[in-house]
């Protein structure tokens, strides 16, 4: 399933809601968290950071063939 849910899907009845988080984006926040705790790259501004952690989880995202 492409750029499913990072997380399992609440149920309404027999239909899954997909809501929330992709799992792109999970990958993307965890790659940030590890930006954010180098204090040496400190000086880099936030939407560099960003961009790059969506490269990062991006290229999660083709190493599960997706």
């Amino acid at each position: 399933m492409k750029n499913q849910p990072a997380f399992p899907c609440e149920y309404e009845g027999h239909l899954p809601q997909r809501n929330g988080m992709t799992l792109r984006d999970y990958f993307a926040a965890k790659a940030m968290q590890a930006f954010e705790s180098r204090k040496d790259l400190d000086d880099i501004a936030a939407i560099n950071k960003a961009n790059r952690c969506y490269r990062i989880a991006d290229a999660m995202m083709k190493a599960r063939g997706e």
